[in-house]
């Protein structure tokens, strides 16, 4: 049986309220260092929202890098997506779109990541239109 639920809600931002005002809701900030075929640095801002249970939680982020690609440097933006339910794992990991600026606008693709004895190891798989 499903059910539906409607409605509305509106936003309003607290001027007083701390960075986390809700004790499961983190918020953090990660420098990154890019090393490989796409060589830089990024900036993450992240969100987080643990559970009771164990193995499950959630992150959202927003990752600007600054980089060399392909020998074109440039700037974009990453958006990923992580869910951990009771253990079973998933991660959306994109290039935000029409985010490229500099030699590597026009940058589309998608991130995969492998973490192997702690250490992280993507693979991204992208498009860049031609110079």
């Amino acid at each position: 049986m499903s059910n539906t639920a409607t409605g509305t809600f509106t936003v309003r931002p607290r001027a007083d309220a701390p960075v986390q005002a809700v004790p499961e809701i983190g918020h953090m900030l990660l420098d990154k260092q890019w090393s490989g075929d796409l060589c830089g640095q990024s900036v993450v801002e992240m969100l987080t929202c643990m559970t009771p249970v164990e193995g499950s939680a959630v992150y959202v982020a927003i990752e600007a890098v600054q980089a060399t690609l392909e020998g074109r440097q440039g700037r974009f933006a990453f958006f990923h997506a992580g869910v951990s339910e009771r253990g079973r794992q998933s991660l959306t990991y994109r290039v935000v779109p029409d985010s490229g600026a500099g030699e590597l606008a026009g940058l589309s693709g998608e991130l995969t990541l492998d973490i192997v004895d702690g250490a992280h190891r993507y693979t991204l798989d992208y498009t860049l239109p031609e110079a």
